[in-house]
C-alpha cells in the first residue's frame, strides 16, 4: 500500500504542523508550571518541526513497513496527547464553575431572596476566568511518556531515512509533482463524447446571456465552465469541442490556452496571440511592455467572434492576487457572440473571472457504464483481433476490472495502458483483476488530495466512517467534525460551524463531494465512488465500519467506528479503549435482540474518550411508548461533545451527572419524545451546548442558562419552575427554526414579551402553537394579548400558527409601523377558529410566495386584495368548510389547492373558462368525503 503510506505519513506531518496541535499546545503552555512549559515550548518549537521535515522526506523511502508503523506509533501519540489538553480544558471548566458557585453563594448572602428572574437572568458564560492550571499529576506523567515516545519515533525515523540513502535528490516522482501542459489536439481517440460535446457546442451558440442591456458592464462574451475532479476527462471534453469549432466556421477564431496554478499574464498573452495569428507556427514578436502586447493582441481579436479555451484555471483564495480577470482585458474588442469555455477542478474558480460575466458552470459529465466500458476496451485492447478466443475472455475479464475503476477516465487510461501492452497474458489479467488498482489509478487524486489545507483533509478523510453513497446532510457533518476537533481557527471569536461550512464548500468546488438532491425535502451530497475508495485511504486504519457481511477484524487503533449490524456490537468493541466515535444503527428487531439496558452501561464505563456517540433506531411506522433510562454513568464521558438518541422510546429519563458534560456541544433526540430530569440539574454546567435538535414536548428546565444556545427546534411552555416562557429571554444566539408550544400557559402580554423574540434576528422559521379550545381555559381575550407580545424578528421567513383562538390578528400582522417581519414568504394559519379574514394581513406581507390556511372556519372568502401578492405561488385553503367565493388571482399564482371545503363553491370554481384557472399550472380540488 505505497501511496497509503505515503499519505498517511505526510497527513501526519501537515497535522502536527496544523494549528490543530499549535492552538492546543498554545493553550496548556499557560496552564502549566514553568519548568513544564519550557519542555512543551522545546516540543512546539523544535521537536515537531524536525519531525514534519522528516515525514516529508518519506516520499524516497523504501522502507515502507517500518515507517508505517512509526506513522501508527506517532499518531497514536499525537492522539493521547489531544486528549490530555482536552481533559485540561475540562479541568479548567470545572474550575471556572466552582468560582462562578462560589461568587454566587456570596450573592446569596447580601441578598434575602432569589427571585426567578434572578435564576434565569446570569449565565456562567458572563465570567470570564483564567485560572492558575497546575497540570495534575496523572497527566502529567502522560504527557511526559507521550513526549518521549515522539523523540524516540523520530530518532527511528531518521534512521530508517539513513537507511533508505537515496543516491540522489531526483527522487521518484509522485502525483505532488505531476504537471502538464495541454493543447488543443486530443492525445487519444474521443470515445463516449459526443453528445457531450453536441451540448456545449449548442451553449456556444447561445447569445441570450452575452449582453446584458441593465448592465453597464457589458462584455461580449459570456463563459461556459466546465468543472470535475483531477483525471475526469474535462480536458478531453474541452479538446473534442475545440477540435469540432476548429473544423466550422462560427468563429472566426478559436484559441486553446493551458491557464495551469502559476503562470504569468505576459506568457498567456503571447500564446492568446499565436494562436489568433493566421501563421501559427510563428512565434510571438519580443515585447518589453505588457500594454503593449495588450494592444496588439486586441488589433487581432478586433470585431472577431473569437473561442477561447481556458484549460486547468485555478482558484486563488486571496482576492488581491487574481489575475484571471486581467487575462479578459483584450478580449472586450471582440464580436457580440464570442464564448470562453474554461476547465477548472475548482467550481469557485469560475468566479475569479470577475464582475460582470455571464457564466454558466457545470459538473463534468459522468460516463454511461457501457461507454466507459468502451473507454476502457480501447485502451486496453487496442488494435486486438476481437474474434480471437484468447481475447473473448481477455473482454470478460476486462469488464470485470472496468467496473472497480468506478467510472474515472484517468484510472480507464492508466490500467488500460499497463493491461495493453500484455494483450497476450492472460494469466496477468486476471492477477490484475484481484489486485487493489487504487494505487495505481489514483495519483492524481492524491495530488488534488494534497493541495486541500490539513483541516480539510482530514474532514474528507472522516467521510469514510459512513456507508458508501450514504446521503450526507452538510450540517450535520459539519457538527460532526467540530465535535471531532477538526475545525480550527486563530480567531477566538470565529464560528466554527461557519469555517466548517466554508470546508464543506470547498471539497464541493473541487468535487472531493457532490450535489445528490433531495431527500424527505432536504438537500443531500455524495462521495463519489472513486473518492469514496481515496478517503478510506487517506483515514488508514482511523475510520472503520462494520457493516452487514463485513467479516475484517476491527483496527484496534481504530479512533472512528460505524456500526451498521448490531448483531455484530460484541465485547470487542468495547475493549477499544481509544474510541472516539460510536455511530450504530440498528433496525428495532436487531435493538430489541441484542442490546439489552447494559449496553449503555458498557458504553460508558468502557469506551470514556468518546466524542461523537449516536444510536439511532429505525422502523418505519413504528413509534416506542417505553421509557429508556440513561445510566449515571453517563457522566464519565468528559469528552463528549455530540450525543445522539434517536431511539424509539417515547421517553427518556436523564441522570443529574448529565451536566457533567461540560463539552457537550450537540444532543439530538427523537421528535416528540418526552425527557425526564431531575429539577436540580444545573443546566449553567452546559455553557458550550449549542444545539438541542428534535421537536421534543417536555424539554430541560432552566435553558435560559444555555445562552450559547443556536438551535432549539422546540420549547413546550408550562407553569412549572424553570419551562416559563422568559427562559427564551437571552436566548439571541438562535437561528433556524423554533416552535413555541403549548402558550395556552401564557396568561399575559408582559409574559409573552419576556421572550424577546424580535431580538431573534438568525431565527428564519417560527411556529406559535396553542392547544385546541376544549383543552384550556384561555379566553379569546388572552390568548389575543399573548399573540400580540410575541412579536418576531424583522427578517423571519416563515410563520405557523396553530390552534389561536383569538378574535383579531395582533399589530404587528396589520400595520407595517408595529414591528414584525418585513420580508415573509410563507405563512400558516392552522386551526384558528375564531380568526376571519383580514385583507390588512395582505398589505403587510406582500412578498408572500405561499400562504396556507388551514381548518379556520371564519375564513369564508379571501380578501380583494390576494390579488396584489405579486410573489404569490401557492395558495392552499383546506378543511375551510364555509368558504364560498374567491376573488381574482394574483398572476404569479402556480398552484391552487382546495381541498373538503363548500360543495357550491367548488363546483362554481371549475367552469369552464374561468380566467383564475386558466393561467395556473397545477390545481388540486377535492370535496369532503360523502358529498
Amino acid at each position: 500500500m505505497v501511496v497509503q503510506g505515503v499519505a498517511s505519513g505526510l497527513s501526519v506531518a501537515g497535522w502536527i504542523m496544523s494549528p490543530i496541535v499549535s492552538k492546543l499546545l498554545d493553550k496548556v503552555l499557560s496552564y502549566c508550571k514553568s519548568d513544564k512549559a519550557e519542555t512543551l515550548r522545546h516540543l512546539l518549537t523544535d521537536v515537531l518541526p524536525r519531525l514534519a521535515l522528516t515525514l516529508e522526506a518519506a516520499e524516497a523511502i523504501n522502507h515502507r513497513r517500518l515507517f508505517e508503523e512509526m506513522v501508527r506509533g506517532l499518531k497514536s501519540a499525537f492522539y493521547d496527547m489531544e486528549d490530555i489538553l482536552d481533559e485540561l480544558e475540562y479541568i479548567r471548566h470545572q474550575k471556572k464553575l466552582d468560582k462562578q458557585k462560589n461568587l454566587h453563594q456570596k450573592r446569596e448572602k447580601k441578598r434575602p431572596k432569589v427571585t426567578l428572574d434572578d435564576e434565569a437572568g446570569s449565565s456562567n458564560q458572563d465570567i470570564c476566568i483564567r485560572p492558575s492550571l497546575i497540570l495534575p499529576a496523572s497527566l502529567n506523567v502522560r504527557l511526559k511518556h507521550n513526549m518521549a515516545t515522539i523523540e524516540k519515533l523520530i530518532v527511528a525515523a531518521q534512521g530508517i531515512i539513513a537507511l533508505a540513502k537515496p543516491a540522489s535528490k531526483s527522487y521518484t516522482v509522485t502525483a505532488k509533482n505531476i504537471h502538464t501542459r495541454t493543447t488543443s489536439a486530443p492525445t487519444v481517440v474521443v470515445t463516449g463524447r459526443d453528445d457531450d460535446r453536441d451540448w456545449i457546442t449548442e451553449m456556444l451558440r447561445n447569445t441570450k446571456d452575452d449582453v446584458n442591456p441593465s448592465s453597464s458592464n457589458t462584455k461580449c462574451f459570456s463563459v461556459i465552465g466546465i468543472y470535475g475532479i483531477s483525471g475526469s476527462g474535462k480536458t478531453t471534453l474541452a479538446q473534442h469541442v475545440c477540435k469540432y469549432e476548429e473544423n466550422n466556421d462560427y468563429f472566426d477564431l478559436v484559441m486553446w490556452v493551458h491557464v495551469s496554478k502559476n503562470y504569468s499574464v505576459s506568457d498567456i498573452f503571447k500564446e492568446m496571440f499565436e494562436s489568433a495569428s493566421v501563421d501559427k507556427d510563428k512565434a510571438c514578436p519580443t515585447y518589453n511592455s505588457l500594454d503593449v502586447l495588450e494592444k496588439e493582441l486586441e488589433n487581432k481579436l478586433d470585431g472577431k467572434r473569437f473561442l477561447l479555451v481556458l484549460d486547468d484555471i485555478w482558484c486563488n483564495k486571496d482576492a488581491s492576487e487574481q489575475q484571471l480577470p486581467k487575462l479578459l482585458s483584450p478580449l472586450k474588442v471582440g464580436k457580440r457572440g464570442s464564448k470562453i469555455l474554461a476547465t477548472s477542478r475548482n467550481k469557485d474558480a469560475f468566479s475569479d473571472l470577475g464582475p460582470g460575466v455571464a457564466r454558466t458552470v457545470l459538473p463534468i459529465p459522468a460516463f454511461d457504464e457501457q461507454v466507459f466500458l468502451e473507454l476502457f476496451m480501447y485502451y486496453a485492447l487496442e488494435g486486438v483481433n476481437v474474434d480471437d478466443p484468447d481475447q473473448i475472455e481477455l473482454r470478460v475479464i476486462g469488464s470485470e476490472i472496468a467496473k472497480m475503476l468506478r467510472g474515472s477516465p484517468l484510472s480507464a487510461s492508466t490500467v488500460g495502458g499497463h493491461l495493453r501492452k500484455r494483450q497476450n497474458d492472460v494469466d496477468f489479467w486476471r492477477e490484475v483483476r484481484d489486485r487493489d488498482l487504487l494505487n495505481e489509478t489514483t495519483g492524481a487524486l492524491w495530488w488534488s488530495y494534497q493541495h486541500l489545507d490539513e483541516q480539510v483533509r482530514r474532514c474528507f478523510a472522516y467521510c469514510s466512517i459512513f456507508p458508501r453513497r450514504h446521503r450526507l446532510n452538510r450540517d450535520e457533518l459539519v457538527k460532526l467534525w467540530v465535535a471531532e476537533g477538526f475545525i480550527q481557527t486563530t480567531n477566538a471569536e470565529q464560528d466554527m460551524e461557519a469555517v466548517g461550512r466554508d470546508y464543506f464548500d470547498e471539497l464541493l468546488a473541487t468535487s472531493f463531494v457532490q450535489p445528490g438532491g433531495y431527500y424527505l425535502g432536504n438537500s443531500y451530497y455524495l462521495v463519489h465512488d472513486l473518492m469514496y475508495d481515496l478517503a478510506e485511504q487517506a483515514a488508514g486504519s482511523d475510520c472503520f465500519r462494520i457493516e452487514n457481511g463485513s467479516r475484517k477484524e476491527v483496527p484496534h487503533d481504530v479512533r472512528h467506528l460505524n456500526v451498521a449490524n448490531a448483531a455484530m456490537v460484541n465485547e470487542e468493541i468495547f475493549k477499544l479503549k481509544n474510541l472516539r466515535t460510536l455511530i450504530i444503527e440498528y433496525d428495532y428487531e436487531q435493538w430489541l435482540a441484542t442490546v439489552n439496558k447494559g449496553f449503555f452501561e458498557k458504553v460508558f464505563e468502557k469506551l470514556r474518550k468518546l466524542r461523537v456517540l449516536a444510536v439511532k433506531i429505525s422502523w418505519i411506522g413504528i413509534r416506542g411508548g417505553g421509557v429508556l433510562k440513561i445510566p449515571e454513568a453517563i457522566g464519565h464521558l468528559k469528552h463528549l461533545r455530540y450525543l445522539a438518541l434517536m431511539m424509539l422510546e417515547q421517553k427518556l429519563i436523564l441522570p443529574i451527572t448529565f451536566t457533567n458534560l461540560y463539552h457537550l456541544q450537540t444532543v439530538k433526540f427523537n421528535n416528540y419524545s418526552v425527557l425526564e430530569v431531575s429539577s436540580a440539574m444545573d443546566m449553567g454546567n452546559l455553557t458550550n451546548l449549542q444545539h438541542i435538535i428534535g421537536e421534543i414536548e417536555v424539554l430541560f428546565p432552566n435553558i435560559g442558562w444555555l445562552t450559547s444556545l443556536q438551535t432549539l427546534e422546540s420549547f413546550g411552555v408550562w407553569t412549572k419552575q424553570g419551562y416559563e416562557l422568559k427562559q427564551l429571554e437571552r436566548l439571541n444566539k438562535l437561528r433556524g427554526s423554533l416552535a413555541i408550544l403549548n402558550l395556552h400557559n401564557v396568561k399575559s402580554k408582559n409574559e409573552a414579551q419576556d421572550a424577546k423574540l424580535a431580538d431573534k434576528k438568525g431565527l428564519a422559521e417560527l411556529r406559535l402553537s396553542w392547544v385546541n379550545h376544549f383543552y384550556t381555559n384561555a379566553t379569546p381575550e388572552v390568548e389575543a394579548e399573548v399573540l400580540e407580545g410575541l412579536c418576531p424578528p424583522n427578517d423571519l421567513k416563515i410563520l405557523e400558527i396553530w390552534d389561536y383562538h383569538g378574535l383579531r390578528c395582533p399589530s404587528w400582522m396589520v400595520s407595517k409601523q408595529n414591528g414584525g417581519p418585513k420580508y415573509l414568504r410563507k405563512l400558516w394559519l392552522e386551526g384558528c377558529s375564531r380568526l376571519g379574514p383580514a385583507p390588512e394581513i395582505f398589505e403587510v406581507f406582500i412578498h408572500l410566495r405561499e400562504l396556507i390556511i388551514t381548518s379556520c372556519i371564519n375564513w369564508d372568502h379571501l380578501p380583494d386584495n390576494v390579488k396584489d401578492l405579486r410573489c404569490l405561488k401557492r395558495l392552499a385553503i383546506i378543511r375551510c368548510s364555509y368558504f364560498k367565493s374567491i376573488p381574482e388571482l394574483p398572476r404569479s399564482l402556480q398552484e391552487f389547492e382546495i381541498e373538503a371545503c363548500d360543495e357550491v363553491f367548488m363546483r362554481s370554481c371549475k367552469q369552464e373558462g374561468d380566467p383564475n384557472w386558466q393561467k395556473l399550472q397545477h390545481v388540486k380540488v377535492k370535496k369532503i368525503g360523502g358529498i
